[in-house]
């Protein structure tokens, strides 16, 4: 089986052939070989996985997590201290607190679903949650500062998702084992290129993240990571169904898309909000 630049789809046991064949996101094929030999066995009431499957369960995470992200949003907004004039002076500890708890609890379920490396809805759904308290959290902050930005970045993060689902549905860029290793290797570049400038900014030196023209670019490569991040997302699920895997694993299917889909609207809101200071 393929890489993934997704943590959430490496080291997947192998599918299930004794399903037999399904119909997954329809990228045309060339001989692509599946999983190999069947290493797991299904109980007798489960079924092989399907398309439906996946969209119903990222559907419900999505929801999930755009429930919470709302809520929290206007939660957050109400509880800015403004001066007389309306302007923000700070941010309460409250917000603090849904942010960072938000951030860790997501972060905690993340690694319990990546390494245990089993599909669970309530797992899946809570992580959802969890992430959209965080990102609830964040999008009111933003929110107050430059109003209908938030709303920007899910249209943009709509945008993008439905455009690359086209791209592979279409087979205008078809996922090889080459176009793999390349995504990868800038995931990995790019985490390098965050991490370094995370340690860098304590000391006053923060270039790809302080909005000038560098952060702009380096926001729209991380974009473009992410959009194409998605290509591998779909070939994983996509060889899930062929390959006739039981349908639970549409949870893990669906966990997977969400964690790209997080990262792409985090950093479409941060360039979205480079072209808002005067």
């Amino acid at each position: 089986m393929r890489s993934s630049s997704n943590p959430a789809f490496r080291n997947l046991p192998r599918g299930a052939a004794q399903y037999g064949p399904n119909v997954g996101f329809n990228q045309p094929q060339g001989g692509v070989p599946g999983y190999g030999p069947p290493q797991t066995s299904a109980g007798a009431g489960d079924r092989p996985m399907t398309v439906d499957d996946v969209v119903i369960k990222t559907a419900l995470s999505l929801g999930t997590a755009l429930v919470t992200g709302v809520l929290t949003a206007i939660w957050a907004i109400s509880q800015l201290p403004v001066d007389a004039a309306g302007r923000i002076t700070g941010i309460s500890g409250g917000v603090i607190g849904a942010l960072v708890g938000g951030m860790l609890v997501g972060l905690v379920i993340s690694l319990v679903i990546i390494f245990k490396q089993k599909p669970s809805g309530p797992l899946t759904l809570a992580y959802s949650a969890a992430e959209g308290v965080f990102l609830g959290a964040i999008s009111g902050l933003f929110e107050a500062l430059y109003p209908g930005i938030a709303l920007q970045a899910i249209i943009g993060t709509a945008g993008v998702f439905i455009a690359m689902l086209v791209v592979y549905k279409t087979g205008a860029v078809k996922v090889t084992p080459k176009l793999t290793k390349w995504i990868i290797g800038a995931v990995v570049g790019v985490a390098i290129l965050m991490l370094v400038n995370l340690v860098t900014s304590f000391f006053g030196f923060n270039p790809l993240r302080d909005g000038g023209p560098i952060a702009i670019i380096f926001s729209l490569v991380v974009i473009g990571v992410a959009a194409f991040s998605f290509l591998l997302d779909f070939d994983q699920a996509d060889r899930m169904i062929r390959e006739g895997m039981p349908s639970k694993w549409a949870w893990f299917a669906a966990f997977g898309l969400m964690t790209t889909l997080v990262w792409l609207y985090l950093e479409i809101l941060r360039l979205l909000s480079y072209f808002q200071n005067d």
